[in-house]
């Protein structure tokens, strides 16, 4: 297919859908790389979305029963799946902040984590597109990921969670320290979720861009590595995300010992 098409486009109402994301006379285009927007993301996280809820219900029938659930399944299932994914993602949540924030946080971080990954795949499935190529969804994410931080942050702490911005807190004379901390505090709490939106979605858009010039090249053979090497990718950015959305999370949580 050429650059930029997916199985989507020959959905009936999609050329209507992209007619309407020209707006204010901006051609539709982004204000971060003056890309056109399209709808593509859209109907890809759409798609995530319908996969991951038929993978719940199916996973949710096996294991509904507890006593036919006790065994597991001999071979690689969606309930052995989800299973494993849930369980890989416990264990490095319950690492970083303990069991306890890790079980209430985990359907947040685990939502995270099975989008992110099935999103990522999708570049790897001829004629799709990865929604999280595009910034628009990556910034969600990353948005979502700040809010639940600070939220959760200032519920831990009260109104005695926005000290550490000062950093440590000593006399006075120190005034001129604490703002110069504050200031670095706050860039460097805003950046987070740009920071993690625009790592998620340089790295899913480099890999895809590799496997489609590797497959309008040779479209036989050749591009196995490429893929191999994206099937690592899209794991390791799933990873990421994750990983350092935790680390966010447990520090803003943590309580200082004394």
């Amino acid at each position: 297919m050429p650059h930029g098409m997916s199985w989507f486009n020959f959905l009936p109402f999609y050329e209507n859908m992209e007619k309407a994301t020209t707006v204010f006379g901006m051609n539709g285009r982004t204000w971060y790389a003056h890309e056109h927007i399209g709808v593509q993301h859209i109907f890809g996280a759409f798609f995530v979305f319908l996969l991951l809820t038929v993978m719940a219900v199916v996973a949710y029938r096996k294991v509904a029963n507890a006593s036919e659930a006790i065994v597991p399944d001999a071979q690689l299932t969606t309930r052995t799946f989800v299973e494993i994914m849930v369980g890989t993602i416990y264990a490095m949540m319950s690492d970083i902040m303990g069991p306890k924030a890790a079980k209430f946080f985990l359907p947040l971080i685990g939502t995270c984590a099975f989008f992110i990954l099935v999103s990522n795949a999708m570049g790897l499935v001829p004629g799709f597109l990865p929604p999280t190529d595009k910034l628009n969804t990556t910034i969600v994410l990353g948005v979502i990921i700040f809010l639940v931080t600070h939220i959760y942050g200032v519920k831990e702490h009260g109104i005695a969670y926005f000290k550490h911005f000062f950093g440590p807190i000593i006399k006075w004379y120190a005034l001129p320290l604490m703002l110069l901390m504050l200031v670095i505090e706050l860039i460097s709490h805003f950046v987070r979720p740009l920071s993690l939106a625009m790592r998620l979605m340089a790295n899913i858009v480099a890999d895809h861009a590799v496997v489609a010039v590797f497959f309008a090249m040779v479209p036989f053979l050749v591009p196995v590595p490429m893929m191999l090497l994206g099937v690592m990718v899209v794991v390791v950015q799933t990873l990421v995300f994750c990983l350092l959305s935790t680390v966010y999370i447990s520090m803003a949580i943590a309580h200082e010992e004394h």
